[in-house]
């Protein structure tokens, strides 16, 4: 497990099983589970790893089946972001509605990418919202550059977490101050996230660097 327990609560703004949504957290917790996880409620679960961590409050919970502890870490001029890179099964969001479980899905096809932000300034709710999809956006950046099939997998997840409290900046798109910045720090954790599961799991993305 990746445990991250700030000294004071964040406003985040997540699309987590636990912590989804807009509103403070005192903590976010990323956890390593099996390939063929299977458990009938993980969001249950996640609050018992969050127990057995000390973690109290409302929290943010990702599970993924990526060895944690190859997780990757970028910071560009003050924000951060803390990448596990799985890419079993990318897919395209645009898919066909037919597209709707992988072909022989299975222990070997399992994969996830998920993305813990944090922007060090107090952005407004809707630039909160924004950096969610700024963040997105540069992910699918760096897996277009690889040249990954794929915009993501099935099952990413994204918190996007700020300040409390201070100015309030009211824009988080790709070319504001701040959403510049989360996105150049998301593109480099999932391009080497990316480049790393590429090797631990012999996949043959095209890297052109």
């Amino acid at each position: 497990m990746i445990v991250w327990r700030p000294a004071s609560p964040v406003l985040a703004a997540a699309s987590t099983v636990v912590g989804g949504g807009l509103g403070p957290r005192r903590w976010a917790l990323n956890a390593t589970v099996d390939k063929d996880y299977d458990h009938p409620s993980p969001a249950h679960h996640l609050g018992e790893l969050a127990a057995a961590s000390g973690l109290d409050g409302d929290g943010i919970g990702f599970l993924t089946a990526v060895d944690v502890r190859g997780a990757r870490w970028a910071e560009a001029d003050g924000t951060e972001a803390l990448a596990t890179v799985g890419l079993g099964w990318p897919t395209w969001a645009a898919a066909p509605p037919e597209v709707d479980a992988p072909s022989g899905a299975g222990p070997s096809r399992a994969g996830t990418v998920n993305l813990l932000v944090w922007v060090p300034a107090r952005l407004a709710d809707g630039a909160l919202v924004n950096a969610v999809a700024t963040a997105t956006e540069a992910k699918a950046q760096a897996l277009a550059e690889l040249h990954v099939p794929g915009t993501g997998t099935a099952s990413d997840a994204v918190a996007v977490c700020c300040p409390m409290d201070g100015a309030v900046e009211t824009y988080g798109g790709p070319r504001s101050m701040w959403g510049a910045r989360l996105a150049r720090a998301v593109h480099a954790a999932v391009t080497a996230g990316a480049r790393a599961d590429a090797v631990t799991e012999g996949r043959a993305w095209r890297d052109p660097a």
